[in-house]
């Protein structure tokens, strides 16, 4: 018997394909350079709203968004990898998936954060450049521009083959329910709440995250 389950809410799946359409807007953004480096900007800060959105709905989101549900220890990602799994593995992100996410999370996070503090000393600044010394603004440009960049591409690159692997290989298709958000399952479990409350609510906090990211934006004109 198949069981059929909300298990990624409207405010998950709306926050991961933002997320996917601004990475690769960022991308070729910084690739071409010039004016379109407004839309760089502009584009960071909206990625910025959207990891604080995140960082919350991690705590207050649908049952399988949070992190104290699809976070798991180290050696129950290692049992996984030697193929010793549990049930609750196949719901939302696996181990290994989940340790993906939080890295991927994290590296956007650095990318941000040394975004607003990086100088092109050609016509654009972060709007944090003025609070740290030159140093630090060196190293945050560097960081940004090679290693960050370079980092984020490959751990983008290894989420999209592990998609492609899981259909190909395990058939087990990853890119459907976070565009419906149901799963089918062979056991009954806990559904993430999806409801208009919820739904409101996200909009909310994603209203206070957003203006919270305009007003980092600001900083420099302050």
């Amino acid at each position: 018997m198949a069981y059929t389950v909300r298990i990624w809410d409207l405010p998950t799946r709306l926050f991961h394909w933002a997320l996917v359409v601004c990475v690769v807007s960022l991308v070729v953004t910084a690739e071409i350079g010039g004016n379109a480096m407004v839309w760089h900007f502009r584009l960071g800060y909206t990625v910025l709203a959207l990891l604080l959105f995140r960082l919350v709905w991690g705590f207050v989101g649908g049952h399988w968004s949070r992190f104290g549900t699809f976070l798991s220890s180290p050696a129950r990602a290692l049992r996984y990898l030697r193929g010793i799994h549990e049930p609750t593995d196949m719901v939302g992100h696996n181990p290994l998936g989940a340790w993906s996410v939080l890295a991927l999370l994290l590296l956007l996070a650095a990318q941000v954060g040394s975004g607003l503090l990086s100088d092109d000393e050609i016509a654009f600044a972060g709007p944090l450049t003025r609070f740290v010394s030159g140093a630090t603004v060196e190293l945050a440009t560097a960081y940004h521009s090679e290693v960050g960049k370079l980092l984020l591409l490959a751990l983008v690159t290894l989420h999209v083959l592990s998609i492609v692997f899981y259909a190909v290989k395990k058939k087990q298709a990853l890119v459907p329910p976070m565009l419906s958000g149901d799963k089918q399952l062979p056991m009954p479990v806990p559904a993430a709440r999806d409801d208009a409350w919820t739904r409101l609510g996200a909009l909310l906090l994603l209203v206070l995250c957003a203006a919270l990211a305009w007003w980092v934006s600001r900083l420099d004109a302050l």
